[in-house]
Order: structure tokens, then sequence, then C-alpha cells
């Protein structure tokens, strides 16, 4: 059979990059989306087959993982992974599809506090447990972080006290999932996390991107109530409310620490710091425009 692949939440971050970095491989990509807008028109002018599907559609999902050999599945931090994810696993096993890298976090466990963190958790279980190989990938937060949480007054407002991580971009994330997609087999059963260069606390963060953007950036501390009231000013719901409350106790307690060198090993490059990441995005910061980090 020849060579197909899926990549799911493929108007997303992870997504839209591993959809462009297959396509610049010379790789046939199906993209599946939840609605056709003009992210969708632009992966399709560039050479993928784009698919408008729900997740949550056993009949939908069937049609999508027709004739694929490998799969890249993603699910927003909403309501409904479990069933998106056993959807997707009975699809993937129908249609006989050789191998499934899962986007999951790395908070995800047993005891997380963390609702969605806890439904990752159980949904790489679900996942282990279909026929399909499949690799899982837990990475920290994402670079992006930077821009949807970045303030017009210059602030970082957040609940993460004098915790540190490692940001890790979208676009180096992408380069693992397209890696492990094209051989899949020396990552079967595998679990992955990914972290950027560096491991930083926010001031740091915070002097990074002030050395980027040319200006001053600062770090303000919130507690999580303030976090909690900034997101539902800004329409969050209330499950990833939920969701990043809980996180916040757990980046302050270490689960989002670390460092490793799995994007260069793996993914074939070397991932950007916080300084490139904020550099290469400038345009953002100076408009003053978030983006989603999901």
């Amino acid at each position: 059979m020849a060579e197909l692949f899926l990549v799911t939440g493929a108007t997303g971050k992870t997504g839209a990059y591993a959809v462009r970095q297959l396509l610049e491989r010379g790789a046939p990509v199906r993209a599946l989306v939840h609605r056709a807008d003009p992210r969708s028109a632009e992966l399709a002018a560039a050479g993928a087959e784009v698919v408008v599907a729900d997740l949550l559609d056993p009949a939908a999902v069937s049609a999508a993982t027709r004739d694929v050999t490998a799969a890249y599945f993603a699910y927003p931090i909403i309501p409904g992974l479990l069933e998106a994810t056993a959807t997707f696993a009975q699809a993937a096993a129908e249609a006989r599809v050789e191998a499934i890298v899962n986007m999951s976090q790395i908070s995800a466990r047993r005891d997380a506090g963390s609702h969605a963190a806890r439904q990752h958790w159980l949904a790489e279980r679900v996942l282990d447990w279909s026929p399909v190989a499949v690799t899982h990938l837990r990475p920290t937060f994402f670079a992006e972080w930077l821009i949807s949480f970045y303030q017009p007054d210059g602030t970082l407002r957040l609940p993460f006290g004098a915790g540190r991580h490692a940001p890790i971009a979208a676009e180096d994330q992408a380069h693992v999932i397209t890696a492990i997609l094209r051989e899949p087999a020396p990552h079967a059963g595998r679990v992955y996390r990914l972290f950027g260069p560096k491991e930083l606390n926010h001031h740091e963060i915070a002097a990074e991107m002030s050395a980027a953007l040319g200006r001053e950036v600062r770090y303000a501390p919130v507690s999580r109530d303030a976090f909690a009231d900034q997101l539902r000013g800004r329409g969050f719901g209330e499950h990833i409310i939920q969701h990043l409350r809980a996180v916040a106790v757990d980046y302050r307690n270490g689960v989002f620490a670390g460092t490793n060198d799995v994007v260069r090993t793996i993914g074939g490059s070397e991932p950007m710091g916080v300084r490139e990441f904020v550099t290469r995005n400038k345009r953002y910061y100076d408009e003053r425009s978030t983006i989603d980090f999901w």
C-alpha cells in the first residue's frame, strides 16, 4: 500500500506544521479539520487532501482513516477526549493503520488534579489496548504560550511562582511527529517527553523576551484565582480553566521541568530557544495580537 499520512487537528499549532513538513518531503497528506476556513484552504493550496470531519463521528473518522499508513492524533483541551480517542482507535484498527503518534501532555497521570490531564492518561491506555502501534508525546508548555498570555502592557501574568520549564515550539514538536510518522517502528510503545533547549523560570523567560523585542517584558506572578478570572474574561470554558488551575500546581511542583535531546535525536533539528522563538514571531507582539496555545 502506498504511503498516506493522516494529520488530525491539522489547522492547530502542531498539526499545521506537521502537514507542511510532510508535504515538503514529498509525502501525501490527508489533513483532517473540524471546519473549512482560510487555514484549511492554505493547507489544500499547499497540496494536502483536506477532509472536514468531527472526531466524535465514527463514520466520518472511519472514512478519514481509510488507506492511511500512519496517523497523528491530537485533540484540543475540550470535553470529549476519551470518546474521540476510542472512536479514532477503533477506526484506525479497522483501517489497518500501521502507527499512531498521539499528542498527550506532560501532566498526564492517573492521579492528576486536572481532569483533562487524567483523561489524557486514560486516552493513552485506550490507544495502548488497540492493535495499532502507538507513540505518545508529552510536551511541556508550548512556547506559543508566550504569545497567547503576553499582555499589551508587556507583562506575563501567570500563576507559576518560581517554577521552571524549557518552552518548546510547536514547529519543533512537529519535527518529532513527522519523523516518527515516516519511520514508526523504532518508536512503537514509547513515551517521549518534549522540551525546548533550556530550562528557565518566568523571570528568565521575560528577560529573553525583552532581549528579542527590544523592550521590557516582566513576569507578574498572580494567584490561581486571579488567573482563572483572567481566563473567564477572555471567554475560556470551565473545562480548560479547571485544567490550567490544576497544572499551575503541577508546574510549581516541577512536573513541567526538565530538558532532553528528543527534538535533536529524533526530529533531526535543534529546538529553538525563547529568544529565537520570540524573534521569529515578533509580529504578534508588535501587533499586540494573541493566538491560541492549543
